[in-house]
């Protein structure tokens, strides 16, 4: 509950608290156009990423039935020894985005070089068909993990301004708001006071 300042009632800090009520609304305004866009921009962003996630894990669910396939027609061990003789090498770039003030990831797989080392004569056909996959799946799982970063730090970002609009909202501009009424009700009642003082002076000197 907003509650006036403890503020001495003179007409100087009446202008210092007019100055800071009228930077308070305009900040209200500012953050509550950030927070609007913001939302539009993350729920945008949540639809893509779940259709992409959605897509991923269909490709994904492929990628492992191909590769049960293959453990089932190999010995574990022939399956794990296969798998440790092959290698490769991979590179991310990593860049940012500035959307309002929040910095969006974005990863790119600038180089994939596997090197499949194993012999083809003991190994199965659908490993060689699921680790293709694999491979061909890992740029859409970068590019979801950046889509899913971002709408984690667009959420903070969210909660953060929510939280500045309600400050100001709630507890800064109501505050201002009671303080300058308060002040201008006593320099009112300082004024009738005075005026009233004057007045009795002013009936004093002429009944003398």
């Amino acid at each position: 509950m907003a509650r006036a300042l403890n503020v001495n009632p003179n007409r100087m800090e009446l202008s210092r608290l007019k100055r800071l009520l009228a930077v308070a609304k305009r900040g209200h305004k500012l953050l509550k156009d950030k927070q609007d866009a913001l939302v539009k921009e993350f729920l945008e962003k949540a639809k893509k990423t779940y259709e992409l996630r959605n897509e991923v894990e269909s490709e994904l669910s492929s990628c492992y039935g191909g590769f049960m396939t293959a453990r089932a027609m190999v010995l574990p061990k022939v399956l794990e020894q296969t798998l440790l003789t092959s290698s490769g090498e991979m590179k991310v770039d990593v860049s940012y985005k500035n959307v309002m003030s929040v910095n969006i990831p974005s990863f790119a797989c600038e180089t994939l070089n596997p090197q499949l080392n194993y012999g083809l004569a003991s190994s199965p056909g659908s490993l060689d068909v699921a680790l293709e996959k694999f491979l061909n799946l890992l740029p859409k799982l970068l590019k979801l993990s950046a889509e899913e970063k971002a709408i984690f730090l667009m959420g903070q970002e969210i909660e953060r301004t929510r939280r500045r609009v309600n400050a100001l909202e709630h507890v800064m501009i109501p505050s201002y708001t009671d303080s300058i009424k308060m002040i201008s009700m006593k320099l009112d009642e300082m004024e009738r006071a005075t005026l009233s003082r004057l007045m009795v002076i002013k009936e004093i000197v002429r009944n003398h």
